[in-house]
């Protein structure tokens, strides 16, 4: 069932989606997932996502916790694009690139909002004109269905002329509940390829096999395994912080944590995911009082290539004029006996 639980100010809102699974707590600022609460192998409760207790601190803070980004998640080149002969420049807010919409992206946005039925909340944004620097009048929408075991965000946009968009929800996961680093979580990524970057984060075209290389989850993996490996990329990135070009159509993302017995399953419509080992949290206080260091969590951004407008032939991430915009990922929890996982 959904229900308000609270009223922050006269526009952010905090909801519950429950059933006998899962609690997730959204917010209509940045459409934030706040916490998502499950059971572990014991039949003891965690929250295994990570985000601040005020929601005040959501407004003053990077790192994007929880939200959804856009109009383009990931970086832009230099924050300049040309589409259709025309030159748009955007705010450079990451090092000398564009990251995740500008300074007032969506994860700094109130939505719209309306409760669907018992398991699904929609809420939606009109973003104008040239907001952020991106042309066009944009309608989004983005839903939140909980479904037994699974958390189904689908996303829906439209716009007057044609942009740039690339959706992702930027929810950082710790299925230890915080007892335990992302160090000790396994991961399995069904891809072949990654994207390399430069020093500055971004995409430099070079697209390699993961073979050989600490980015070979195609087993899954200790994640501390794959970090203590020396890699120029590793370090370039302090962990990893690349995208990872699927090779399957879903069910693309195991994360596991053995301990407590959680498993996330994360199936997209969308071509990759851009893993983040959280390598820049820096110690800040979160939830609960607990302080986030590099490593804390990981994020896994379904979306399409980053700086696809500059990588590739035909960019995924333009929306014509008229063109509707749908896609979808979902995040499946499941509690797993040590014998099983």
């Amino acid at each position: 069932m959904i229900k308000m639980i609270e009223q922050i100010d006269n526009s952010i809102v905090l909801f519950s989606i429950k059933n006998e699974y899962l609690e997730v707590v959204v917010s209509n600022y940045g459409c934030t997932i706040k916490s998502i609460r499950m059971n572990d192998i014991y039949g003891n409760v965690s929250d295994v996502v990570l985000g601040y207790d005020d929601m005040t601190t959501y407004k003053i803070s990077d790192g994007y916790l929880g939200a959804i980004v856009g109009r383009v998640a990931n970086r832009i080149k230099n924050g300049h694009f040309i589409l259709n002969d025309k030159e748009y420049h955007l705010a450079i807010n990451n090092g000398p690139n564009h990251l995740h919409g500008g300074i007032n992206g969506f994860s700094y946005q109130v939505f719209n909002y309306a409760i669907i039925n018992d398991d699904t909340i929609e809420f939606y944004y009109l973003s104008n004109d040239m907001e952020e620097g991106y042309p066009g009048n944009l309608t989004i929408k983005v839903t939140y269905q909980l479904d037994k075991q699974t958390l189904i965000m689908r996303y829906w946009a439209v716009s007057d002329q044609d942009t740039l968009l690339n959706l992702t929800n930027h929810s950082y996961f710790n299925l230890s509940g915080k007892a335990d680093s992302i160090l000790n979580h396994q991961l399995q990524v069904n891809a072949d390829r990654f994207a390399c970057i430069d020093e500055n984060g971004l995409p430099n075209g070079e697209f390699r096999n993961v073979f050989a290389t600490p980015f070979d989850f195609s087993e899954r993996t200790l994640i501390s395994d794959a970090l203590k490996q020396e890699d120029q990329q590793l370090r370039l990135a302090r962990g990893i912080d690349h995208s990872f070009i699927f090779n399957k159509n879903n069910n693309q993302v195991v994360l596991w944590h053995q301990e407590s017995g959680r498993r996330l399953t994360v199936s997209s419509t969308l071509p990759t995911a851009h893993i983040y080992t959280a390598n820049y949290l820096d110690g800040r206080v979160g939830k609960y009082g607990q302080h986030y260091y590099p490593q804390s969590a990981i994020c896994i951004e379904t979306q399409f290539m980053a700086d696809s407008i500059h990588l590739e032939d035909i960019p995924k991430v333009i929306l014509k004029k008229g063109q509707v915009y749908e896609e979808s990922t979902s995040y499946t929890f499941e509690v797993i006996n040590h014998e099983e996982s």
